[in-house]
């Protein structure tokens, strides 16, 4: 079955009594960050954090009685899982979701609250999806699969659609790409109603199934990395996807962890948002400098998921502060006499940076017994500013042995 435009119109009617437009505002500090107009679509803002209630919700409508009745199960990361489990319990139609084990388990935990059967299988989305095929054809429930069936593209090309009429000046949409289905969805609505709006598709280098698909012209079996964008994390792009997709899609571009990271640390900071790594991906690729020919056009960001475990977020935070400047970890050489610490103290502050861990090392200071190691974490504004710092400490005569810091 293929995914026509009044199939997307279709499914903005049948869904607009139950999810609302996101917003897509205009976005100043990211805007003067980028070099061009950014434009934030918070996908973010729905219910259960994802643009998948979209398509979830469309799919679960376009069911027969006997299937609604039935239920529906599906393999999920997460999002997939929250927009069925959430919709499903609105139309009380029963729900069961496959996720792999290493899922994040706000997302897990949540789909249970919504009423959902949870079954935590496999170490990828691949071995879910096996299951759950398996468990699909033994019981009778219909399988949605979250990335390649028609309703679901449908359901996400609303996106586009309300793009267009947010931003009628917009240039070019920046989307996260994973299994294909978002961006099918969204390439589609607006090429066919705005051919001259660039389609720009993003990808995870650690999980670059789409890329690897473009390649040998069809679908391809993927290794996956570890990623932060794990709802991107899709080993084979769907088929009916990956026809639409390469179609009215512009071009395709990577970004790596370290992008990811600033590119969620940015949006807190600068649009104070939670965005989870799959939708920050879109942000990490305008911040990468591979999009200067947008300079100066008006371009949308879909920010499409928003539930990253708070554990993790702190970490992706550090990460980003390191790899901005912000924060770097050495172990200096210092006096072991009293007042050596505080001389020591006393450089780094002078500075205007600020000391935020200090630990002494003396058994592996080597043979001069009356120095010692100091492992130090200190806070810097950014990386000129973390090279002021260290200058000033050689230039007092103290020796960095070594540092931690991205370059």
């Amino acid at each position: 079955m293929s995914v026509t435009l009044a199939d997307i119109h279709a499914a903005r009617q049948r869904i607009g009594g139950a999810i609302l437009p996101t917003p897509c505002k205009h976005s100043i500090p990211l805007s003067n960050l980028c070099g061009f107009h950014v434009y934030c679509k918070l996908e973010y803002l729905h219910i259960t954090g994802s643009f998948k209630e979209r398509g979830a919700r469309n799919a679960l409508l376009v069911l027969d009685a006997s299937q609604q009745q039935r239920g529906v199960i599906a393999a999920s990361a997460g999002n997939h899982a929250l927009g069925l489990s959430y919709h499903g319990k609105l139309l009380d139609i029963p729900v069961t979701v496959v996720m792999p084990r290493q899922s994040p388990l706000i997302k897990s935990e949540t789909c249970r609250r919504y009423g959902a059967n949870v079954i935590l299988h496999g170490d990828s989305l691949a071995e879910a999806k096996t299951l759950a095929d398996q468990m699909s054809a033994d019981s009778g429930l219909t399988y949605i699969n979250g990335y390649d069936d028609a309703a679901i593209i449908a359901g996400q090309g609303t996106i586009g659609l309300e793009t267009l009429e947010q931003v009628p000046q917009v240039d070019a949409v920046i989307v996260p790409v994973g299994g294909g289905g978002l961006i099918a969805g969204i390439a589609q609505a607006i090429k066919q109603t705005s051919p001259k709006v660039q389609v720009i598709g993003v990808e995870p280098e650690n999980a670059s199934s789409f890329s690897q698909a473009l390649e040998a012209g069809h679908p391809v079996d993927a290794e996956m990395g570890p990623t932060l964008a794990d709802g991107l994390a899709v080993a084979r792009v769907g088929a009916r996807a990956f026809e639409i997709a390469r179609r009215y899609m512009d071009r395709l571009v990577k970004v790596n962890e370290d992008d990811i990271a600033l590119a969620i640390l940015r949006l807190v900071e600068l649009e104070k948002g939670v965005v989870e790594g799959a939708g920050a991906t879109s942000l990490a690729a305008c911040l990468t400098g591979r999009l200067r020919d947008l300079a100066g056009k008006h371009v949308v960001i879909a920010l499409c998921g928003g539930n990253i475990d708070p554990m993790i977020l702190s970490r992706v935070v550090e990460r980003g502060l390191v790899m901005d400047g912000r924060l770097c970890r050495f172990t200096a050489m210092i006096s072991d006499r009293p007042g050596g610490l505080a001389q020591f103290a006393s450089l780094v502050a002078s500075t205007g940076a600020s000391i935020k861990e200090v630990l002494h090392d003396r058994a592996f200071s080597g043979p001069n017994v009356m120095a010692v190691n100091v492992h130090c974490t200190v806070e810097t504004r950014d990386r000129a500013h973390r090279a002021e710092v260290f200058e000033k400490l050689r230039s007092a005569g103290l020796r960095i042995l070594n540092r931690d810091s991205y370059d």
